[in-house]
């Protein structure tokens, strides 16, 4: 073992090492590994991180399951309503991983102004509602306080507002149809606008606007206990399908549930591509560095072909030799591995911080910036892997060094 370390040391901090010829090809092999790595930390930084956020986005609006009346049949609209008197509701402790249940209820109405008009869906909330996952996306104005008497301070999207030239502070009237009977004149309701969101998601921008939960209630002729459906919070997205299951188990058998993905299924379809879009971009990388390595490999045995013949002749088996090149590749390697950390990680944490790269077409992706988000395990398992494949890829060109003989060898030049 001392031979093989001396041997593979005098390989790499040899100075015949820096006048070989082989010396721009392993630049170019170490190169090739460190811009693999920046390209695989990007890849898996900035595809987790959409996802993640687009998953923040939609759920701080309509939660991680929803509980609904069958009644509903999965209408946005709140037809018949759910009493708040259940198990679940306000602490649902019966199943593991709910962080939080909020009461809301949903009526359709039309915005009219003296130059033109919008339809809308005015989501009631109350004190109850989350504002924590909606504070982020509110760009002018302030959140409305829903937990005293009842208020008419509504939170608008952006989009609306500009199709309706609002802003913070400006009152208009909206009209909602009755549901029980649309022939009738509709309610109408004067709300002031409070504050302005942008979500980034046309589908949610477009429709929704937050009121107070109090005036579908009165609207709809409910009382102060009966409400639309319940939006059930959760610890972890992972556990969504299982939780949603585990839910409805534990409601009235007159209430159903629905999942975040469910709902948006179109959405989520699309942000599963990119684990397959990161995993290809990881294959191509891990290709390319290891195809490099094994250039810079074989050439670095072709030109340590009379080496490797006097050791031959001194008795050394050649699975000893082998790993001579194998530490002096896993050496390269981890030079390659080692800058395309510094490099890669670095860039991620200034796009973090200062969010400097923004997407050309902000609509498309339903962000302006691109997010990044890694973590620790993330990178040490990558970094390992990398290592570990490229040095399986090499152990077959190091097969070439069992065909050398001495004798041949040691007349090699």
């Amino acid at each position: 073992m001392n031979l093989e370390y001396f041997i593979a040391k005098r390989l790499i901090t040899g100075k015949e090492h820096k006048i070989s010829i082989s010396a721009p090809i392993i630049k170019i092999a170490i190169a090739a590994i460190a811009i693999g790595i920046v390209m695989m930390l990007i890849a898996i930084a900035t595809g987790v991180g959409l996802k993640y956020k687009i998953r923040e986005k939609v759920t701080a609006f309509n939660g991680h399951v929803q509980i609904y009346n069958y009644d509903n049949n999965n209408s946005e609209v709140s037809v018949a309503p759910v009493s708040k008197v259940q198990e679940f509701y306000p602490e649902f402790n019966t199943v593991d991983g709910v962080v939080h249940v909020q009461a809301v209820a949903t009526k359709a109405g039309i915005i009219r102004t003296a130059e033109t008009f919008e339809g809308l869906l005015a989501k009631g909330v109350g004190s109850d509602f989350r504002w924590s996952e909606l504070q982020e996306y509110i760009v002018a104005g302030e959140l409305p306080d829903y937990s005293r008497e009842l208020n008419s301070d509504v939170i608008m999207s952006r989009l609306m507002a500009n199709k309706l030239k609002f802003k913070v502070g400006d009152s208009f009237f909206t009209f909602f149809p009755r549901e029980d009977d649309p022939n009738q004149i509709p309610n109408q309701r004067k709300f002031t606008i409070k504050g302005i969101y942008d979500s980034g998601f046309e589908e949610i921008d477009s429709r929704f606007m937050l009121i107070d939960i109090r005036h579908i209630q009165r609207m709809n002729k409910w009382t102060d206990d009966e409400v639309g459906n319940f939006e059930v919070f959760l610890e972890d997205f992972k556990d969504i399908d299982e939780k949603s299951e585990e839910i409805f188990g534990k409601t009235v058998s007159t209430l159903d549930t629905r999942t975040l993905k469910d709902k948006y299924y179109k959405i989520f379809e699309w942000i599963n591509l990119f684990d397959f879009n990161i995993a290809l971009i990881i294959g191509i990388m891990i290709i390319v560095g290891g195809i490099n390595m094994i250039t810079a490999l074989l050439v670095l045995i072709l030109e340590r072909t009379p080496m490797i013949g006097i050791l031959k002749a001194l008795g050394t088996t050649n699975w000893s030799i082998r790993k001579v090149f194998l530490y002096n590749a896993t050496y390269l390697v981890g030079i390659g591995l080692f800058w395309g950390n510094l490099i890669g990680l670095g860039v991620i944490l200034v796009q973090e911080k200062f969010r400097l790269f923004k997407f050309p077409n902000p609509k498309e992706y339903y962000i302006e910036y691109i997010p990044v988000h890694i973590d620790f395990l993330t990178v040490l398992f990558l970094n390992i892997g990398v290592l570990v494949l490229c040095l399986l890829m090499l152990l077959i060109p190091s097969y070439i060094i069992t065909k050398i003989t001495p004798v041949k060898a040691i007349k090699f030049e």
